[in-house]
């Protein structure tokens, strides 16, 4: 059997993986520990993500004619490959945020929603908040006025409530006096 015809199944293991991805993100992994790397795999599993180390000449012929061949100049040394299906973000947030306990942890560059970023725009995106925090935030902001508007009605009622008591009570004082 020719070398080609081994190769081919993790070839379209990577395809697979990249098929349908919103986001992906190539790290250069040296120096990490063993403990690091199990608590890294962890929180990317967690999260959704899937994180592999693959040869780089697999991952490159994976990409061909992908949006994800634009990572094929960062295809270089140890590489791993960490995508996500679903939250576009979270690979390359959740590599940064580790990358600060382990500096060795290099973010190479990323492909997110189609779009290339090499290691800086990979950094900006990785402070992008989950789609959750945000959708979390816009009805935090909606509801911020609703809130406000139903806490004067309350307080307008608990007025009125007081000014009638008061009101019941000088009567019933005016009563007695009489």
């Amino acid at each position: 059997m020719a070398k080609v015809e081994l190769k081919q199944p993790v070839v379209d293991e990577i395809k697979a993986m990249l098929d349908g991805a919103v986001g992906a993100v190539v790290v250069d992994y040296r120096g990490l520990t063993v403990e690091q790397d199990t608590k890294l795999r962890k929180q990317l599993r967690e999260a959704g993500v899937s994180y592999k180390v693959y040869k780089n000449t697999l991952i490159k012929r994976a990409a061909e004619g992908t949006e994800f061949a634009a990572l094929d100049p960062h295809l270089e040394g140890p590489t791993a490959l960490a995508v996500s299906k679903d939250d576009a973000t979270a690979p390359a947030r959740i590599l940064a945020e580790f990358a600060k306990t382990a500096p060795k942890l290099e973010l190479k560059a990323s492909v997110v929603e189609g779009t290339y970023y090499d290691q800086a725009g990979t950094q900006v995106i990785a402070t992008i908040p989950s789609r959750e925090v945000l959708l979390g935030k816009l009805l935090g902001s909606i509801q911020s006025p609703i809130t406000n508007l139903a806490r004067v009605l309350n307080q307008i009622a608990e007025k009125m409530v007081v000014q009638q008591r008061l009101n019941l009570q000088n009567e019933f004082v005016a009563l007695l006096s009489a």
